[in-house]
């Protein structure tokens, strides 16, 4: 069943010539991205990442700076012009790269690379950021000395059941989750997952089933699999794949898996070659296959988005996103269109 969102939004980075956030009409039996008329400059600087609250009426971006903010809009009258709601809230962390909002849309998580801690927020019933009720520091290093001599935490993912908070540290080769409180709906700590030394993890996406959950490193062009208990909080490393074949040129740095809603394909977007990657998975959504890598349509894909059986890749040094259709049987990607964004970072659909 088609989705009902009819615009897209592109975040960048303002200090590298980016535009802010770019509104897009989105043609829902194409696929192809229109740029409107509306962009929005101020007030967020390097809207880096963004996210759409669960009922599809506010968008929210962080200002990935020193300083690091979050700046809510309103898209509930008209999605093409969002409308800030108040100014930027400062989230007690530096240089966020990422935020999600709880599936209840009272809370709005960030993880800052910065100073390696994730943050919550609480939402106003009108979609407001208030000021941070927690922020949690993670603790520790790696072995790549200059990436990992300190915590740099990149993603802070709700799992599907909603209980608990994931968030992954390239610093510390690790996920960190906490237990959200059932009273205010606050992480509390719970206990770190360690992965392989020098991996340095950046994301993770789960299952559509949530046993599992697919963690995506920077450092190493790989993907581990990971059995997921909801029940116990507990994430155990099963098996690891490369993303890139045996002899690709030059250094590789994955940004972003994404997965089909049948669970058959897992994507992955890699920088440095340049290319997306398709893995094929079992039907317990184990035993990553790397079946094929396509040309990105670009340079630099910082963000990969899945939408409407659609792939859309947001490619930061040329600045561009391309679409590409995905075919069915092989989920092989077919590149479709692209649209010029100076330093795109992320693409969400509303």
């Amino acid at each position: 069943m088609a989705s009902q969102a009819t615009h897209a939004y592109i975040g960048s980075f303002t200090t590298a010539g980016g535009p802010g956030i770019t509104v897009t009409r989105l043609d829902t039996r194409t696929g192809a991205l229109t740029t409107t008329a509306h962009t929005i400059s101020t007030p967020t600087p390097n809207p880096s990442f963004l996210a759409v609250s669960p009922d599809r009426t506010r968008l929210y971006a962080v200002g990935e700076t020193d300083d690091g903010t979050v700046t809510a809009f309103s898209i509930a009258g008209d999605p093409a012009r969002p409308e800030p709601l108040g100014p930027p809230v400062r989230v007690g962390g530096d240089g966020p790269t990422h935020l999600a909002v709880s599936a209840d849309g009272r809370r709005l998580f960030t993880a800052n690379y910065g100073s390696g801690s994730v943050s919550t927020l609480p939402l106003a019933e009108g979609g407001e950021a208030g000021a941070p009720t927690v922020v949690l520091p993670h603790h520790g290093s790696g072995p790549v000395a200059d990436r990992q001599s300190a915590p740099h935490a990149h993603t802070a993912v709700p799992d599907p059941s909603g209980r608990w908070l994931l968030a992954v540290d390239l610093g510390t080769d690790s996920v960190w989750i906490s237990e959200r409180d059932a009273a205010t709906g606050d992480p509390v700590p719970y206990r770190e997952a360690s992965l392989a030394p020098g991996s340095g993890p950046r994301t993770l996406v789960f299952h559509p089933r949530g046993h599992r959950a697919y963690v995506l490193h920077e450092l190493d062009p790989a993907v581990t699999v990971c059995r997921w208990d909801a029940v116990a909080g507990a994430l155990e490393p099963l098996e690891e794949v490369r993303v890139v074949p045996p002899g690709a040129a030059g250094p590789t740095y994955p940004s972003t898996p994404v997965i089909s809603p049948d669970g058959r394909f897992l994507w992955t977007a890699n920088r440095g070659d340049d290319t997306l990657s398709v893995l094929a998975l079992d039907a317990d959504g184990g035993r990553p296959e790397l079946r094929a890598t396509v040309d990105c349509g670009g340079r630099w894909p910082r963000h990969l988005a899945l939408h409407d059986g659609r792939l859309y890749a947001a490619n930061e040094r040329s600045g561009n996103v391309t679409w590409f259709t995905v075919e069915p049987e092989t989920g092989v990607p077919r590149k479709a269109g692209t649209i010029e964004v100076t330093a795109a970072s992320c693409v969400v659909f509303a």
